[in-house]
């Protein structure tokens, strides 16, 4: 999925940040990253069980090396001798099946809506979290003057929406409460709709931190009012 915002829209979302920070002592910051994962290691593992479990059912078949020309013929040697040999050519067909059912299954699950399919939601959503958690410490949000710091991640390919906040917003607010502006960004990212997603998502957040997190007498801008896009 390819989705950039323009400078309007990148200003749309600074405003939402600045207007919600202005009620509170809290610092809100956005990333909107296209993929966070080539999930590489899925496609090889569906890939590597696909190359073991499907010639297996060749077998009841009767499978063997004629099934493939240059391996064999289809004159038999009906001396024993000569068995040793047909079970070498056996074994080197079924080989060539495995590497081919490999190459195949692996090269049509690169493809990113099948990379997607099959990639179980467990793994996007932990993969997804440990992104969203580089991101949250690269950009400086966990040393915030009282700790309350909270980052708002989406990842596009991926389909994901997370929520973090720092230790001093987490120790007063269960995590549950993100989940209104969780769903509000991935529904306005389903359709299109990004700017609007993250403008009602901190719109949410800021009001969960004004309600524990008043402006304070000294209430500096210590991160950016900004989405960045990666």
């Amino acid at each position: 999925m390819v989705m950039r915002l323009n400078p309007d829209e990148h200003a749309r979302v600074a405003r939402a940040i600045a207007s919600a920070e202005a009620r509170t002592s809290g610092e809100i910051f956005c990333v909107l990253a296209g993929q966070v994962s080539s999930y590489r290691d899925v496609s090889l593992a569906w890939a590597a069980a696909a190359a073991f479990l499907l010639p297996l059912g060749l077998i009841p078949l009767g499978f063997d090396a004629t099934w493939l020309r240059g391996l064999a013929t289809s004159w038999e040697a009906a001396h024993l001798a000569a068995l040793h040999l047909s079970i070498s050519r056996s074994i080197a067909a079924y080989a060539v099946f495995q590497v081919a059912i490999f190459l195949a299954v692996y090269l049509l699950l690169r493809i990113p809506a099948l990379t997607r399919l099959v990639t179980p939601r467990g793994v996007r959503r932990e993969r997804t979290r440990q992104a969203a958690m580089h991101q949250f410490l690269a950009h400086g949000l966990h040393v915030t003057e009282h700790r309350t710091g909270v980052l708002i991640f989406a990842a596009l390919a991926d389909r994901q929406v997370e929520v973090i906040a720092d230790e001093g917003i987490h120790s007063k607010v269960d995590q549950a409460v993100w989940g209104d502006a969780v769903e509000t960004l991935t529904v306005a990212l389903s359709e299109n709709r990004a700017a609007e997603g993250f403008e009602a998502a901190i719109a949410g957040v800021g009001g969960v931190l004004a309600q524990h997190f008043p402006p304070r007498p000294r209430n500096p801008n210590e991160v950016p009012d900004r989405l960045v896009e990666i």
